[in-house]
């Protein structure tokens, strides 16, 4: 068994002496876990770097077992993203979601074209952060966990919408949102239009992409949100609060 395709390193872990087994991800294989034989070698190591875009190759005797991992680089995007903070995070924290929301060998394709334009947008500044959202939102709803934005839940109304209901993943519009306001999550303007967003927007769309997936995509699995990913968050919020400060 093997096979020969791009893919994206999405984790790397020692095992033994020199040895990591790493989790990639491509189109048509999905998060695929192999051991990489001298992966933690000097030489070696910089290419199993999360983030970074590899031509991966993997063998195994047998379908179902972990087989061996080879890969040339493509893209250094982890070494690229190193010297920003912003870029380095969101780099960590998609992977990281990646590594642990999908199921092992499961194809998303939508998921993996979405994270590699991800990774291509990374030195296009803090943007990229609403970029981020969607695609967060995009892979819980590959998940079967998406969130209905366009309609207002208790109404139906499809303009004022302002708020998101943390039990269904429904839109709730202000007028409709009454005693429960405070119980709700905030819906940033930006995923319902084209625009980019600002700090404010994109700590609120991080907030409301990731009660959902620490509820479902990794709630379901007794997993916590992964620690890159919190910290993210709390990075941005820090964004924000600077930018209010400074407004």
């Amino acid at each position: 068994m093997e096979w020969d395709a791009p893919a994206i390193v999405l984790d790397a872990r020692p095992y033994g002496e020199g040895d990591a087994v790493v989790t990639v991800m491509t189109e048509d294989h999905g998060a695929h876990r192999g051991l990489a034989r001298g992966g933690l070698a000097r030489g070696r190591a910089a290419v199993w770097q999360p983030g970074n875009v590899v031509q991966a190759r993997w063998v195994a005797r047998l379908a179902e077992q972990l087989g061996s991992l080879s890969a040339e680089l493509v893209h250094p995007a982890a070494a690229l993203a190193m010297d920003d903070r912003l870029a380095l995070a969101i780099l960590r924290a998609a992977c990281a979601v990646a590594e642990g929301a999908l199921p092992e060998r499961e194809a998303h394709p939508r998921v993996f074209a979405g994270l590699l334009r991800l990774l291509a947008r990374l030195a296009a500044g803090p943007a990229v952060l609403g970029a981020l959202v969607r695609w967060e939102s995009l892979l819980l709803a590959d998940l079967g966990y998406g969130l209905t934005l366009d309609a207002c839940a208790v109404s139906g109304a499809t303009v004022g919408l302002h708020w998101v209901s943390p039990r269904t993943g429904r839109a709730v519009s202000d007028a409709a949102a009454g005693d429960w306001r405070s119980r709700l999550l905030p819906l940033p303007g930006f995923l319902l239009t084209d625009a980019p967003g600002d700090a404010a927007g994109w700590r609120d769309g991080l907030r409301l992409t990731g009660h959902f997936l620490a509820r479902d995509a990794f709630g379901h699995h007794h997993r916590p949100l992964p620690a890159a990913r919190v910290a993210l968050y709390d990075l941005v919020t820090t964004l924000a609060e600077t930018a209010a400060d400074a407004g």
